[in-house]
């Protein structure tokens, strides 16, 4: 199949066929058109499209190991002189893999869904959401030229609105839903700037002409400026992926994204709109490979990412929460290895933590479903007994999480631990340090997590007095604010309240649709980096796809000391990244289980530590005062000065008041008598005469 192209027809299937289920059940499906099918119709029609486009994906992506390939436009939307404005597929090894992992998550989600939104009124809708979602993040990943790649970004995007924005009833989801558009909107700017750039100088949207001309583009300057181009463009692009992908200072909108649904919180976080900026980067590897500036600058990103928001991990209570700032620090994770010129490692790390980070998302659903809608740790313990499908697959998630030999994270934290130690572009040994302590961190929160739900004394079914029991402790000191939640994460206003279980009742077991999502994620999150380290990393898997210059030697470092993926997890025993882990773990159980009086001494000892933290860095805060404040202060202003005294007052007003003065002037000389007119053209041609006789000296 060497050298064979790919059937362009096929290929348009697997974006449409979600998008024809997400049309039935968005369409049919609610008051658009009078509810003209049920929640069976529509989940089995969106289920459908998502299988389909999941059996096309390995199909391509076995096609694709065979060597066919593709690259070409599906339709010509508009041609404006030299420019072309196409709808076209790049089909190779990175887009495959790509397709595979959206659209299995996608479906895993999707079967989830059933179970986990039963209840809901908004159940058809919420289907029709995460079809459009699958469609949307399709198009980005399959696409050949930026126009498309912008229109999948920003569809991605609004569809994510609309979805962390679900319960549009509830207040919270509603500050969520703006924090994610506003946040958002910043990294787009920088992104289309970076587009608009490489548009203006290299005359094409299609990536292969823009990769063929990155020679020219690299001796070219800002104009007005000594900066050079290619660093500014590429900047600007990674200012895209930061609102996206949630790095540092542009994460602040992911956290929040809790206040939607489970199954979407899977998704965002797992496949779909945070992993559009990593793969972004690594698509762009030829245009990123020419400037070290833009390197070092995702390098510090990315570093600052993976260990500080690690840290606010450490005090969530909400089990979503917990998953969700695990998700910031992996990111920052893909980012290191974006910076150190790793790109197929951290695209590797993309698909290993795609399955294990979906995976621990729905279990941590699935928790929830079983203590009737409770997400508080600390109303949880021993859940292992009465859960043990979801206990297990946890275990399983949480393993790979923290990089255990064997496990898939294992093999992508690694090399990308690796990786930085190997890089010699500037702020590696910043990054050295953030993605060791960072292994540490994470292990801890992953496991006192672990530990508080599924082992311990059981705390369920309880008038729920935080602070009397000692694994509380450092929340008892902290009062009232140190609920499990902030403030503005109350979810009382909802059905899908933190209701809790009543005394003497039990957990239990999540129903097959729910589970079975989780056995089925838990597979490749313990085998699938096992099986592809060789071929991804140190194989031929993305010749030809990501580039990588000769300045930069990490991965052919890397190369060199990789023996074998046994080997690997055998000499991973020894190494610091699971010595930091294991200690992690021992930390966890003995804080939490062994003696809960230790994380209350921290609390008091390090109390302002503690402030920050619970306070996110202050960076809400910042934005409130500094980006919204700012911004509101404009308003007025403008509203103030600009719309009441410059338009209404002066522009408005003042063109009144001149007209009425011109309608008195003229009601002055307009007196409606023929005399009055006769006198004025007798001075007119007296006037003319005069201008005009001869006695007038020659000019």
């Amino acid at each position: 199949m060497a050298g064979q192209l790919l059937n362009p027809n096929l290929l348009l299937a697997v974006p449409l066929a979600p998008l024809a289920g997400a049309a039935i059940a968005g369409l049919l499906g609610t008051q658009f058109l009078g509810n003209l099918v049920g929640r069976k119709t529509s989940h089995t029609a969106t289920i459908l499209g998502v299988l389909i486009a999941f059996i096309l994906s390995v199909q391509t992506l076995l096609a694709v190991m065979d060597g066919a390939t593709f690259n070409g436009t599906i339709y010509n939307w508009m041609t404006i002189g030299t420019l072309k404005m196409e709808v076209g597929f790049q089909i190779d090894s990175l887009s495959a893999m790509m397709m595979c992992v959206v659209t299995f998550v996608s479906l895993m989600v999707h079967i989830y869904t059933i179970g986990y939104m039963k209840d809901d009124e908004g159940y058809n809708r919420f289907f029709a959401y995460i079809s459009l979602f699958t469609f949307s993040m399709l198009m980005l990943v399959m696409a050949n030229n930026f126009l498309q790649l912008f229109f999948g970004w920003e569809a991605v995007g609004l569809v994510s609105y609309l979805l962390i924005g679900f319960w549009y009833q509830r207040p919270t989801a509603i500050v969520a839903n703006m924090k994610a558009f506003l946040v958002n909107r910043v990294g787009d700017f920088g992104f289309i700037l970076g587009i608009g750039l490489l548009l203006a100088y290299a005359g094409t949207m299609n990536y292969q002409e823009v990769f063929a001309k990155k020679d020219e583009l690299a001796l070219l300057s800002l104009p007005g400026t000594d900066w050079a181009l290619l660093t500014v463009a590429c900047i600007c692009l990674f200012i895209g992926a930061m609102g996206k992908s949630a790095q540092f200072p542009l994460h602040v909108w992911l956290p929040d994204s809790m206040e939607g649904p489970t199954p979407i919180s899977a998704l965002i976080h797992a496949a779909t709109m945070v992993t559009a900026g990593i793969f972004m980067v690594s698509r762009m590897s030829p245009l990123f490979e020419l400037s070290d500036t833009a390197l070092s600058f995702i390098l510090v990103i990315g570093s600052i990412t993976a260990l500080f928001m690690g840290f606010l991990g450490i005090i969530q209570n909400d089990i979503k929460r917990v998953v969700a700032y695990s998700t910031l620090s992996q990111l920052g994770y893909m980012t290191v290895a974006l910076g150190s010129s790793a790109y197929s490692v951290a695209v590797f790390h993309l698909m290993t933590h795609a399955f294990f980070k979906a995976l621990l998302f729905l279990g941590a659903g699935s928790v929830i479903i079983g203590m009737h809608h409770d997400q508080d740790i600390r109303n949880m313990g021993g859940l292992r007994k009465y859960m043990p499908i979801t206990w297990i697959t946890s275990l399983v998630g949480s393993l790979a999480l923290i990089g255990t030999p064997l496990f898939s994270g294992f093999y992508s934290k690694d090399s990308i631990i690796e990786a930085v130690e190997a890089t010699h572009i500037w702020g590696a040994g910043f990054a050295q340090f953030a993605v060791l302590a960072g292994v540490f961190v994470t292990a801890f929160y992953s496991f006192r997590m672990y530990f508080l739900v599924f082992h311990g004394k059981e705390r369920f079914g309880q008038a729920h007095a935080h602070g009397h029991d000692d694994h509380h402790a450092p929340k008892a000191a902290h009062g009232a604010h140190g609920d499990a939640h902030d403030d503005h994460h109350e979810e009382e206003e909802d059905d899908h309240a933190h209701h809790g279980l009543e005394p003497g009742q039990k957990p239990h077991e999540s129903p097959f649709v729910v589970w079975f999502p989780l056995v089925m994620l838990a597979i490749p999150s313990l085998l699938i980096g096992y099986l592809t380290i060789g071929p991804m990393l140190h194989g031929d898997f993305f010749k030809g796809v990501i580039f990588v210059g000769e300045n930069h030697p990490a991965m052919e470092e890397l190369s060199h000391e990789f023996h074998g993926a046994m080997a690997m997890a055998i000499h991973g025993l020894s190494t610091a990244p699971f010595w930091l882990a294991l200690s992690g773990v021992v930390a966890a159980y003995y804080c939490y289980m062994v003696n809960p009086r230790v994380p209350a001494w921290f609390f008091a000892k390090f109390h302002a530590i503690h402030t920050l933290l619970d306070n996110k860095y202050y960076l809400d805060k910042f934005n409130e005062v500094v980006f919204a404040g700012g911004a509101r202060l404009l308003g007025n202003g403008l509203w103030n000065f600009g719309d009441k005294k410059l338009i209404d007052g002066f522009v408005v007003n003042g063109s009144a008041k001149v007209v009425a003065w011109l309608s008195s002037l003229s009601r002055v000389l307009q007196t409606g008598y023929i005399y009055h007119y006769a006198f004025v053209m007798i001075l007119g041609v007296l006037g003319f005469l005069i201008y005009f006789l001869p006695f007038w000296p020659a000019k």
